[in-house]
């Protein structure tokens, strides 16, 4: 209860601040994006920091929600609205997201997010939901 009512607003705010740089607990030692969707009921910008991996210009990020029932808001505003924005390093980059649905590559991106963190495969564990995930690419 703590880390989501205090910690998490902390560290949203000092990674908005610094363009994804640092978080809370100082600079960032996992790949980090700060990914902004158009709310679908609200029109207003959101923004949510997520990990991700890549593959060349393509950034593939789950939509895990730490494993809860339900899917994160953003997933639903990228289904409604697949244009975002992604800020690394400091630089904001115009993306067009897709839903990554062939079997076999959705599990091969998974594993590497495994591999970055094994919270991913506790996160499976505790939903029965599908774990929506995206591929990021640069708009033209």
């Amino acid at each position: 209860m703590v880390v989501r009512k205090y910690i998490r607003p902390l560290d949203e705010w000092v990674l908005e601040r610094t363009k994804g740089k640092y978080t809370a607990l100082g600079p960032i030692g996992a790949p980090v994006i700060l990914l902004t969707t158009t709310g679908r009921k609200s029109g207003q910008p959101r923004t949510s920091p997520l990990l991700y991996v890549h593959d060349g210009d393509v950034l593939y990020v789950i939509g895990s929600n730490f494993g809860q029932g339900h899917h994160p808001a953003w997933t639903a505003n990228l289904a409604a609205d697949p244009k975002g924005t992604v800020t690394i390093a400091g630089e904001e980059i115009p993306v067009t997201a897709s839903r990554v649905t062939e079997e076999a590559q959705a599990a091969a991106i998974f594993a590497r997010f495994e591999g970055l963190t094994k919270a991913y495969t506790a996160y499976r564990g505790r939903t029965d939901r599908e774990l929506r995930i995206f591929a990021l690419r640069r708009a033209d």
